[in-house]
């Protein structure tokens, strides 16, 4: 059954398709930031394995958050691999070892992608497709990508104090 909230099957199936790209990409980044977690080694291993179970727990509850506005919007949330990569935007990480450094440029790379993308999907559901909710929920999204690319770039920062 399609829900009745006021807004016609073209956008809701353009939402549907926008969150399915938006899943994806999030899946990417989280096996990403997985693999780098397992990866990091070194003087402050501790740290930084801390760290990026920190960002990839925050990523997992992102994964759980969209799928169910997915479904919330009548739609189907894409569940395999195989899917995640062919609608994602972003790499895999298939390099063996690589140094921390390298890792966390990685890693904000990808977040700075990703909040690119989510502004102009933010503007397309509010502007075009008139879903202020999906707009809405797309922006929280969007400043907690921020808030993860800020602490990515504090660790390649030089600044003192």
């Amino acid at each position: 059954m399609q829900p009745n909230i006021g807004l016609d099957q073209d956008v809701l199936k353009k939402d549907n398709e926008i969150l399915n790209a938006f899943l994806s990409d999030l899946h990417v980044l989280y096996i990403k930031t997985r693999k780098f977690h397992w990866d990091v080694s070194g003087p402050s291993f501790k740290e930084y394995h801390e760290f990026f179970e920190e960002q990839y727990n925050e990523l997992e509850e992102e994964i759980d958050l969209v799928a169910e506005r997915i479904r919330q919007l009548g739609g189907r949330p894409l569940a395999t691999m195989a899917d995640y990569i062919k609608n994602s935007s972003l790499k895999e990480d298939h390099d063996g070892h690589i140094k921390t450094q390298e890792m966390f440029k990685r890693l904000l790379a990808d977040h700075e992608q990703v909040i690119r993308e989510l502004r102009e999907d933010v503007e397309t559901t509010d502007e075009k497709l008139g879903d202020a909710g999906t707009a809405d929920f797309l922006t929280g999204l969007m400043e907690a990508h921020e808030k993860m690319a800020w602490m990515l770039r504090k660790y390649l920062s030089d600044e003192r104090g």
